[in-house]
């Protein structure tokens, strides 16, 4: 028996409304606790809301209110937003709820009676939007290295956590336990943060400078540092120190789900937290990418932000979800655009999985009077062969891709049945068959198996677009307990015959597009196209093209476009810095066969020195590497 599984999201914080960021990490949490649920596994699903620190004192000072009041007015936007995309929490905590706040408090005093909290004099400067101070070798040109806003220089007596004398520990068990934190670029990324001197973790604010937080037990004119405080939400919420056999229940976690630019705090700050406090770790930590839209960082100031609620108004909660996880491998930068969800929309979700379903039912009506008829012996025993143990083995290959946060891939295997059900209808042709009595089994076999498949469908759908196994169910004509452990209980054949079908509105409606302007007439006078510099043989030669085979790759620190790479080029083993992280993960591109520019001047990059340069298509955005379709030895000269 499988033990517990406990998934949770970060605490969102409530200084701003949520984006798509919020319901990407959501979503996926969603679909991991849904599935887990279907198989039988115990399954518990936390999300919340950061309620402290400074950035909501002072929102709640620009509209006049106290902090309280606003925060139960902000968190709304939440709750609201995951009822409406259909998220299956099982608790929702708030850092400003008791059950929350006595437990931060008695860790405080248990650490500082073990002698892992202490006062200092603390002098640096201090980022406000992130609430954090940084060291002088951290501040670029004045700048705070992660938002790059602006820091000022403060000088205070704090509190502080012993967290550098756990750093030792630290490294030894994410090199012990490779699936600790992923994907493994991010483990590279910790390790590299790691090979610093780790240094000690203030954890506290004066109430002088702010007074929106958890007091400390100890001394009255301090409030808890909102990181230290939004950490513990993870055990508050499961009884820690309050519930013994509920947190004995779900501890350690299964998966923190994170997004990447909050590695640090999880995987540093919370990790030594927990190991100081004598608690176990969790299973996984895993940091996903960011969204662009259409090519560019979301900002205010492009108002180019997207908001999920007008997502799923104008193209339905189910064909958000599906698009957020079926368009970019998780834990990977993706890019959002209207135009790439409607083609998944119309091509995928409308052709692909409507249109089966509304051919299969209006088959059904027109050659069995709306009744499901029973299976007969079938004559296309190659077929139906395959879709059975297509159907079969699926659990056991949805347990692998979502084991490894393959969501995407999940969907590919789940859209293989789509494919195969469509295939089906061709091969058999019912509607040929209805014009012969003699195949009139033939033809109930046909019907009844098509029901089959699309009961199946409903059934791995879920997890995904909840409501669209629902309404599949509804048109079907049965119920379908999805709480149950059906994916552990279910076989094939589990569709009743003599059931009669509902048949109801598309699923997926064709999204309507405009149309583009129409070409010139060619009469028209057209714009010279810009002419293409030319070059002579002689400049061409002058570059040296070569093979080369990768044999490390990682992730380039505060960048999300470069990877720096280990080039074999047969002579000599070359260190470049490519900018294709959009494109590969460092664990794709490992013992991939390139071409490399090999006499181009050294450069740094990011501070990062790169000799040579990988050569790519595409335009704005990589879209593939250059390498050669036979196998050389790497080195060998490309002309």
């Amino acid at each position: 028996m499988k033990p517990p599984f406990y998934i949770t999201t970060p605490i969102y914080y409530v200084n701003d409304v949520p984006h798509i960021g919020h319901a990407y990490t959501t979503i996926a949490a969603d679909v991991l606790a849904r599935y887990h649920r279907m198989t039988g596994r115990q399954t518990f699903f936390l999300t919340g809301t950061d309620e402290h620190g400074q950035k909501v004192q002072q929102a709640a000072e620009k509209q006049g209110v106290d902090p309280q009041a606003y925060t139960d007015r902000i968190v709304t936007r939440f709750q609201d937003l995951w009822q409406r995309l259909t998220i299956s929490n099982s608790d929702f905590i708030r850092t400003t709820e008791t059950r929350h706040t006595t437990v931060v408090r008695e860790i405080l005093d248990a650490l500082l009676e073990k002698g892992d909290l202490y006062e200092n004099t603390y002098e640096g400067w201090y980022c406000l939007f992130d609430e954090r101070f940084w060291t002088e070798k951290d501040v670029v040109d004045g700048n705070c290295p992660d938002c790059h806003r602006p820091v000022e220089q403060i000088k205070e007596s704090n509190y502080f956590f012993r967290m550098g004398q756990h750093q030792d520990w630290l490294i030894k068990h994410i090199n012990a336990n490779p699936n600790f934190i992923r994907p493994e670029s991010r483990r590279n990324e910790v390790l590299g943060f790691l090979q610093q001197p780790l240094g000690d973790l203030c954890i506290s604010r004066p109430k002088s400078r702010l007074s929106w937080g958890i007091p400390l037990p100890f001394a009255k004119d301090y409030v808890t540092y909102v990181w230290f405080d939004a950490l513990v939400n993870y055990i508050s919420a499961i009884g820690y120190l309050a519930d013994d056999a509920k947190f004995k229940t779900w501890w350690p976690a299964s998966i923190h789900l994170v997004g990447k630019d909050i590695l640090t705090t999880h995987s540093v700050y919370w990790t030594t937290m927990l190991h100081a406090m004598g608690l176990e770790m969790p299973k996984t930590i895993f940091a996903h990418g960011w969204w662009t839209v259409d090519g560019e960082k979301m900002s205010k100031s492009r108002g180019n932000v997207v908001d999920p609620n007008a997502m799923a108004q104008e193209f339905g909660v189910d064909a958000f979800r599906y698009f957020l996880l079926r368009e970019v491998p998780f834990g990977q930068d993706g890019d959002f655009s209207k135009t790439a969800m409607i083609q998944r929309i119309n091509s995928e979700l409308a052709n692909d999985v409507g249109n089966l379903l509304n051919r299969s039912l209006t088959m059904v009506e027109r050659f069995a009077g709306g009744i499901v008829p029973p299976p007969r012996p079938s004559q296309d025993r190659d077929l139906e062969r395959e879709i059975k143990e297509a159907v079969a083995g699926l659990k056991d290959r949805l347990d692998t891709r979502l084991g490894a946060l393959e969501f995407h891939r999940a969907l590919e295997e789940i859209w293989r049945i789509v494919e195969l059900g469509n295939q089906y209808i061709e091969r058999s042709a019912p509607w040929k068959l209805a014009k012969d009595p003699t195949k009139k089994e033939t033809l109930e076999n046909v019907l009844y198996t098509q029901m089959e498949i699309l009961y199946w469908l409903a059934l791995f759908f879920y997890p995904f677009m909840p409501t669209t196994s629902e309404a599949m169910a509804k048109q079907l004509g049965i119920t379908i307990h999805f709480s149950d452990p059906v994916l552990a209980t279910t076989k094939w054949g589990a569709f009743l015959p003599g059931i009669t079908i509902a048949k109801g509105q598309p699923l997926f409606p064709r999204v309507e597009t405009k149309p583009t302007q129409p070409e010139p007439e060619a009469s028209t006078k057209q714009a010279a196209a810009p002419e293409t510099p030319q070059i002579s043989i002689e400049d061409f030669q002058k570059v040296q093209l070569k093979t080369g085979k990768v044999i490390a790759a990682e992730a380039v620190l505060k960048s999300k476009k470069l990877l720096k790479l280990q080039v074999d080029i047969g002579t000599e083993t070359r260190q470049i810095v490519a900018g294709i992280a959009t494109k590969y993960a460092p664990e794709d591109i490992i013992g991939k066969l390139v071409v490399i520019v090999a006499n181009l001047k050294p450069a740094k990059l990011m501070g990062v020195e790169s000799q040579g340069m990988v050569l790519a298509a595409g335009d704005k955005e990589v879209e593939g590497l250059l390498s050669v379709i036979e196998s050389v030895e790497p080195g060998t000269k490309v002309k």
